[in-house]
């Protein structure tokens, strides 16, 4: 089967998957293609992204970026999602940091996205500022990512190492790591929203060890520096 786009450059590679500028060939409108990494991947893993595509698809809302279709890429899966021409925020704060006004308009955009998603009954499960992505011209804010949602449920974890944990580490809630016997609900995002708040600010993550057990801990057990400390203006 011919694929009905172009491949312009690769921006983005995860231990998962692969991710690329392109063009639709009809109309030459820019897309983004996200393509699973393994070349043979597991009947599991292709659940697991038609499952992120389905979740993706059924947020109908201008604050979550838009999936267009799934299609066969050689033996794997490839996502083909909206470009809207905007950055993660994690590359747009290395590059400069963010003034208070420009901070708190990204806060209420991100937070109402967020709502948008939990109205649905989905728990997003990675809220950091890579799955986060802002146009600085239009204004324009979608939340990304889908690859570990899930729709609302009481989810309890199994205890696992934490480099086999869903998620980001230095974002994620404590009940997420499967070792505070209590389930995963909307307010596990609301913990990661606010990490993700915290490093806007900063420019730093509340806990900065990278030593995986020891962040588990630090979730669990710690308090990060209070911002006036890190910003005392």
């Amino acid at each position: 089967m011919k694929s009905n786009y172009h491949i312009i450059k690769k921006i983005y590679e995860s231990p998962n998957s692969l991710v690329y500028k392109a063009t639709l060939k009809e109309n030459n409108n820019p897309i983004i293609l996200k393509i699973l990494k393994e070349n043979y991947p597991t009947p599991s893993e292709l659940i697991r992204y038609k499952q992120e595509y389905e979740i993706t698809r059924s947020l109908n809302v201008d604050s979550i970026i838009k999936a267009y279709d799934l299609q066969r890429y050689e033996n794997s899966l490839a996502i083909l999602l909206e470009d809207f021409g905007g950055q993660s925020l994690k590359l747009l704060i290395s590059q400069s940091q963010l003034n208070l006004e420009n901070f708190l308009t990204i806060a209420i955009k991100t937070t109402e996205s967020l709502a948008a998603i939990h109205k649905s009954n989905i728990i997003h499960k990675d809220i950091n500022p890579s799955n986060i992505v802002y146009n600085p011209q239009t204004k324009q804010l979608k939340i990304i990512d889908f690859g570990i949602s899930t729709r609302l449920s009481q989810e309890f974890l199994t205890v696992l190492p934490p480099n086999q944990l869903e998620g980001t580490l230095a974002y994620i809630a404590p009940e997420q790591t499967g070792r505070m016997n209590r389930g995963i609900d909307y307010r596990s995002d609301f913990y990661s929203l606010g990490v993700t708040f915290y490093e806007l600010l900063t420019n730093t993550v509340p806990f900065e060890t990278t030593d995986p057990m020891e962040l588990v801990h630090c979730h669990i057990a710690q308090q990060p520096l209070p911002l006036h400390q890190l910003i005392p203006d």
